[in-house]
């Protein structure tokens, strides 16, 4: 790996700004504006019993869960009067229902025992009556019926009308809040909207919704998709095509960004050896990684061979653990990416590398070459719903990301991908991770139905959800991480977490906002090793 220290805060190699002033098409000061908004320079310290403690995790429920506005759900999933929505964070419970006063939100509890009145989301209800003795309440919350009324003496109708939580939209978004003294969305969501413009979310149709539970801290999971700086270890197979190093991180009130160049190569693989493209090569089979030029090659699922330079053999499973030959070391992640479970119709995917014709060598000219294939692509998947000539070439090709405090993450333009990450129950060493895509809807006028949710368990693989398609694998390299992230804050003898001051930005942004919501001072902290 080189070493990409300038003497500069940034790393070496072409930057966005560079690359945006050779963009073919107009670019918006929007995009190039940077922001370092509400953030102080240095590395930010948080102790690691922050994302193992029960303590803190009852101390963001307290003060975070129970306060703040959440994106809870579409309003395309909730249509017609009576339709209702689940919505679980920790151990809170909420039921979204569609009244025909519009949309409102409930605690979802029975105010007799407690039972949750309902479960699961669901369609066309006329009463929200609780299944364990039959107490009902009006779709507006009002109480309509007690069996055995006379019982009860002390229970008057104005009194035990289902407690509410406050509701409002953003681009077909519903959110709630369960502080009723808080301010509105607009304010918390401020400056947002005008990133979302040009390609707004009621444009574009849910065409899948996975919902993978994870075995470690909700924080941890979302850190991880909050930077690119991990792609040098992770995501070997996007080196070649993605300027890591070169994210540029913007930071706003409530929300970041981070646009992470295509069709440059990593400033990692600068002054290194670069090798011969694999004629044979396939995306998912056999992969030349772009650090040492070894080749992964899949023998069978589950059997990876690697070959180096002098062609020496070894056989290693999709985990990384050697098996047989002289080669004892291989890259875990590419292991999983080559050997492990892969969407069918894949296999023989060809090299997704760029191989530009000749002529076309600069960074501006390559990218332009990849946005023209894209406009066109656009122009015939989605017709006139979205003209991609107004889209400038970084708009069509650059993985542009947001984080939206505390726990989504909508992405940019024609990223189709869109997160969500909440603790799971009360168990501060697991989270949900909700991965959803959303694109053009060519027919504004026959909308289909938003995807249903797909549920993943902690060790199923992300290849059970087709839906998503090749980013399966992608997810699949990111999970060998996150479950040892979370035993290794256990195990640290520091208890102290580091982070980066430009690489993660977006996460020392998060934090700051964390730690104002939660009154426990600054994040610049230390701990006494243990």
């Amino acid at each position: 790996m080189t070493e990409t220290i300038t003497g500069t805060t940034r790393s070496a190699g072409v930057s966005l700004t560079e690359l945006l002033d050779g963009d073919s098409h107009p670019v918006s000061d929007l995009l190039r504006n940077e922001s370092r908004e509400g953030l102080s320079d240095g590395n930010t310290r948080v102790p690691a019993a922050y994302y193992t403690s029960l303590e803190f995790h009852a101390l963001e429920v307290e003060k975070l869960w129970s306060r703040i506005w959440q994106m809870v759900c579409l309003e395309e999933e909730i249509p017609d009067v009576g339709d209702y929505h689940v919505y679980e964070i920790a151990d809170l419970s909420f039921l979204i229902v569609r009244t025909a006063d519009g949309i409102k939100a409930y605690r979802n509890a029975c105010l007799h025992r407690g039972r949750l009145l309902r479960e699961t989301s669901g369609r066309g209800a006329k009463t929200l009556r609780c299944p364990f003795h039959g107490w009902a309440w009006n779709l507006d919350g009002s109480l309509k019926e007690i069996p055995c009324e006379w019982d009860f003496p002390s229970v008057k109708q104005e009194d035990f009308s289902l407690p509410e939580a406050l509701v409002e939209t953003w681009h077909g978004f519903v959110f709630v809040n369960p502080d009723r003294s808080a301010g509105p969305l607009s304010e918390h969501l401020a400056g947002l909207d005008e990133h979302f413009e040009k390609y707004p979310f009621e444009q574009r149709i849910k065409v899948a919704h996975v919902e993978k539970i994870m075995r470690v801290n909700w924080k941890a999971c979302q850190e991880a998709f909050m930077e690119s700086y991990h792609v040098v270890a992770t995501h070997p197979t996007l080196m070649e095509t993605l300027g890591d190093a070169n994210t540029r991180y913007d930071t706003y009130g409530n929300f970041s960004r981070a646009i992470s160049p295509q069709g440059i190569e990593s400033p990692h693989l600068a002054g290194m050896t670069h090798y011969e493209r694999l004629a044979d090569g396939q995306q998912f089979a056999r992969f030349r990684h772009p650090m040492n030029g070894f080749i992964y090659e899949r023998v069978e699922l589950g059997r990876v061979r690697v070959t180096d330079l002098d062609g020496n053999e070894s056989l290693f499973d999709d985990e990384a653990r050697h098996l047989d030959g002289n080669i004892t070391q291989a890259d875990p992640h590419l292991c999983k990416w080559i050997g492990g479970p892969t969407p069918d119709g894949l296999l023989n995917t060809p090299l997704a590398i760029p191989d530009p014709p000749a002529g076309v060598d600069s960074a501006s000219e390559v990218r332009a070459w990849l946005a023209a294939q894209r406009r066109a692509a656009a122009t015939q998947q989605y017709g006139d719903a979205i003209d991609p000539e107004l889209f400038s070439d970084a708009e069509m090709v650059d993985s542009i990301y947001y984080s939206v405090f505390p726990n989504w993450s909508p992405w940019g333009v024609f990223n189709a991908l869109f997160y969500r990450f909440r603790p799971h129950g009360n168990n501060p060493d697991e989270c949900i991770f909700e991965v959803m895509m959303f694109v053009p809807c060519k027919d504004q006028n026959n909308r289909p139905k938003p995807a249903q949710v797909t549920k993943l368990g902690p060790d199923d693989d992300w290849t059970l959800a087709p839906e998503l398609g090749m980013t399966a694998k992608i997810f699949q390299q990111d999970s060998i991480n996150l479950p040892l992230v979370q035993k290794g804050l256990k195990a640290q003898e520091r208890q102290e977490v580091v982070f980066g001051n430009y690489n993660e930005t977006k996460i020392r942004h998060f934090w700051e906002h964390l730690y104002q919501w939660l009154d426990i001072g600054p994040t610049n902290v230390s701990v006494t090793p243990r």
